[in-house]
């Protein structure tokens, strides 16, 4: 038997590793030579393997009778019943055709969906905050500034102190006035137009930024913002929500689920006790190696069908594909399994 190359392959799986090293000799077999290594790449593939149950219904299938659902249950109780419903611009359900939403009632499963089926002109306030202090008309943002009241040139408060519909806005719109003049740094779907755009009833209504004696200037994260509020004109979709029986046993949803989620399968006996340790390691911690890699990595990149991880040209250019992932069912379990290269320190 051949001795282990250290360098080229390291266990990560805290516990584990003790373990596993005690078996490191009798795996050589399995490993190149020292030569290959010095030939190697600089940097190590890490694997790594994240338990997600032993059913997929408890994670992609919501009950509204036992947990409360970020998704409009009026919506659910609607399409059971035959009946017509629309959101406007929000989508009911929050699901698209490629990651559809499942629910169950009654002992039957729904896939949950919407389309478009109307548009809608509406006037919104869109909250924009501009740097006080570097537009120049601004009050400073110390503590001569009052936070509760009138200052000698503008009304300060704390975004703290507002309700909490404005502390969202004010939060959001930070982002935009952040990132303006700067490239990157703004959340996609959470700023629109530069700033917040406020549409949900409750937050228009109890909102202290909207009113007409409403502050003009706000703290957030020991920057002073001027606030600027614009009504503008929004043409938004209208979505009627859809709704359809797909299954009437938890069985029955589960092989829908496995359809959809499952990337690959691994049985026990599919692979070499090489192999298997690989993915043993990488269900209790982590698991990586350098180029080139060992018969047992290899065979488990290639049942998890990433087989561009052992061509040549990806290995000399990680941008081309710098990870992998994807859900897999191994032994009875399913786990979200993720490929990324790491320095090899």
């Amino acid at each position: 038997m051949h001795e282990r190359t250290p360098s080229r392959r390291r266990v990560l799986a805290g516990g584990v590793a003790a373990v596993l090293g005690a078996t490191a000799g009798c795996l050589g077999g399995a490993l190149r030579s020292d030569d290959a290594d010095a030939d190697g790449d600089d940097r190590v593939l890490r694997l790594t393997f994240d338990d997600a149950g032993e059913t997929l219904r408890d994670r992609f299938v919501d009950d509204p009778t036992e947990t409360d659902t970020t998704w409009d249950t009026a919506a659910f109780a609607a399409v059971r019943d035959g009946e017509t419903y629309t959101t406007q611009y929000r989508k009911p359900f929050f699901s698209t055709t490629d990651d559809p939403r499942y629910a169950v009632h009654g002992g039957t499963y729904y896939r949950l969906g919407s389309v478009v089926v109307d548009e809608a002109e509406a006037t919104r306030p869109v909250l924009r905050l501009f740097d006080a202090d570097a537009d120049g008309n601004g009050v400073d943002s110390g503590d001569d500034a009052d936070s509760t009241g009138d200052s000698e040139t503008a009304r300060v408060v704390d975004a703290e102190t507002l309700p909490s519909g404005d502390r969202r806005a004010v939060e959001i719109a930070h982002f935009a006035a952040r990132a303006r003049g700067n490239e990157g740094g703004i959340p996609i779907g959470l700023v629109e137009r530069g700033g917040y755009v406020y549409r949900r009833p409750d937050a228009l209504d109890a909102s202290g930024v909207l009113a007409d004696d409403g502050p003009d200037r706000v703290r957030f994260r020991d920057t002073v913002y001027r606030i600027d509020v614009a009504r503008e004109q929004f043409y938004e979709p209208v979505y009627r929500a859809t709704g359809t029986v797909v299954a009437e046993s938890p069985e029955q949803v589960e092989a829908i689920l496995r359809a959809r989620k499952v990337d690959a399968r691994i049985a026990e006996g599919d692979l070499s006790p090489d192999a298997q340790e690989v993915i043993e390691t990488a269900e209790h911690g982590e698991y990586e190696e350098s180029y080139p890699y060992s018969e047992g990595y290899a065979a488990v990149l290639r049942a998890l069908h990433e087989r561009p991880y052992l061509d040549g040209d990806i290995e000399s250019d990680a941008t081309a594909t710098d990870s992998g992932a994807g859900m897999v069912r191994h032994a009875g379990r399913y786990y979200d399994y993720r490929l990324r290269f790491e320095p090899n320190s």
